[in-house]
């Protein structure tokens, strides 16, 4: 709306000045000749003053054959105008004799020569299609601009309308010079984000639904059978292991459906609060503690002190947590966490010697719920850790990257370098 103000503002003081201007100097030049219409008629009194006063008639007819103007020559006794007025030899007397028309009086010798009946204004026409000109152009260049402004507008209000009736790809395209060309990105981002919430959230129930059957249909089950196992003469090891069975299956719900609120909570698009986080000591204290859940080892290289981001602490412990449990799932022999930087950005790798990942599924295991075809059975997993880590880095305005082949399985994750740091390193 700031732009289409300044723009309407400009428009109209630019085209004031322009026509405003125009008109000035075409007016000029018509009616400059005329700007002391009375210096002729003083100029002619002067010279008729100067000839015989039996000649002056004769003089005024001559006169009057080459340049026809009302003009007449009186005897001072015989002009009558009201209040005490005194004819003067270098001095017009004026007195209308209707709304536009008005005589002119002035002293030769002891005559009076009159002048008219004249126009008032001899300009009025001229003046008046100028001003009609004027509004005319100021009309014409409105209209200029406010044309493809109402065809912009009425391709919102369609586009709104439309987006209104579910029809979630709905797009705005508009000029780029135009003056709601703003308002029109805005709307298409808008769209883009409800239509990929939408379809998220079909893709999320459907995923959930899927996903939380199989436990639930295990837990059903069960509990069909849990009165056998709770027969006085049942195998009480049985029993244990049977009810240690559902507890795996109600923890694999709950798992699941925490995983679904984390995902789902960063998807508020709110600020984050960031603070300064040491890469090197959240990475070791999460190294330390993730140890013994796996018999493969974690090594950790860099060559820092401390390597500073700035972020959400438990969101980035968050991402580097899910990059190496999903590792030790898969890692035949070792697992490597590596810290490095570049010029823009700074980089933590996590590293395994597990299967490949095909090239067509680099994409798409960022998704919620996606699994690669490639994934060997008994790596389980709801299909949300990836996804989560997406998210994470996409509310610190940094990336996760991937690449795999025979040998080796890398998950990078850059972090934009703050502009202290890059003004730091500028000095340096």
């Amino acid at each position: 709306m700031k732009r289409l103000f300044i723009s309407l503002y400009l428009l109209l003081s630019l085209s004031f000045l322009g026509i405003g201007w125009t008109l000035d100097s075409l007016w000029q030049q018509q009616v400059d000749e005329y700007e002391n219409i009375d210096s002729p008629l003083i100029a002619f009194a002067l010279l008729l003053s100067l000839q015989p006063k039996e000649q002056r008639l004769a003089q005024l007819k001559i006169i009057q054959k080459q340049h026809p103007y009302p003009l007449a020559l009186f005897e001072k006794d015989e002009i009558a105008l009201s209040g005490n007025v005194e004819f003067l030899a270098n001095e017009i007397v004026t007195t209308t004799t209707d709304s536009s028309h008005e005589l002119q009086f002035i002293a030769v010798g002891d005559q009076v020569l009159m002048a008219g009946p004249v126009d008032i204004d001899p300009r009025g026409l001229l003046r008046n299609i100028f001003t009609i000109f004027f509004y005319l152009m100021l009309a014409f260049v409105a209209l200029i601009w406010v044309w493809p402004l109402s065809k912009d507008l009425k391709t919102l209000k369609k586009a709104t309308q439309n987006f209104g009736e579910a029809k979630w790809d709905t797009r705005i395209e508009l000029n780029p010079g135009s003056q709601v060309a703003p308002l029109a990105n805005t709307f298409n981002d808008m769209a883009r984000h409800i239509s990929d919430l939408i379809e998220n959230q079909k893709h999320l129930s459907n995923a959930v639904s899927h996903e939380i059957r199989t436990p639930l249909a295990r837990l059903k089950f069960a509990l069909a059978l849990l009165p056998q196992y709770c027969l006085p003469n049942s195998d009480e090891q049985r029993r244990q292991q049977f009810l240690n069975d559902m507890q795996i299956d109600i923890k694999e719900m709950e798992t699941l459906l925490q995983e679904l609120l984390t995902y789902a909570s960063l998807e508020v698009q709110q600020e984050p609060t960031l603070e300064r986080c040491g890469l090197v000591s959240i990475t070791e204290e999460l190294i330390t503690r993730l140890t013994p859940l796996s018999d493969k080892p974690i090594k950790f290289k860099h060559m820092y002190s401390e390597l500073y981001v700035m972020a959400e602490p438990l969101l980035i412990e968050r991402a580097i947590q899910n990059l190496v449990t999903n590792s030790q799932r898969y890692t035949h022999n070792e697992i490597v966490v590596s810290l490095s930087e570049d010029d823009q950005h700074l980089l933590l790798t996590v590293s395994n010697d597990g299967p490949a990942i095909p090239e067509e599924d680099h994409e798409r295991l960022f998704e919620p719920f996606y699994r690669s075809k490639s994934q060997h059975q008994g790596n389980k997993g709801h299909g949300l850790g990836l996804a989560i880590i997406k998210r994470i880095m996409l509310r610190h305005k940094g990336d996760v990257t991937l690449t795999s082949d025979d040998d080796n399985t890398c998950f990078t994750l850059m972090w934009p370098k703050s502009k202290r740091e890059l003004a730091a390193e500028s000095a340096h």
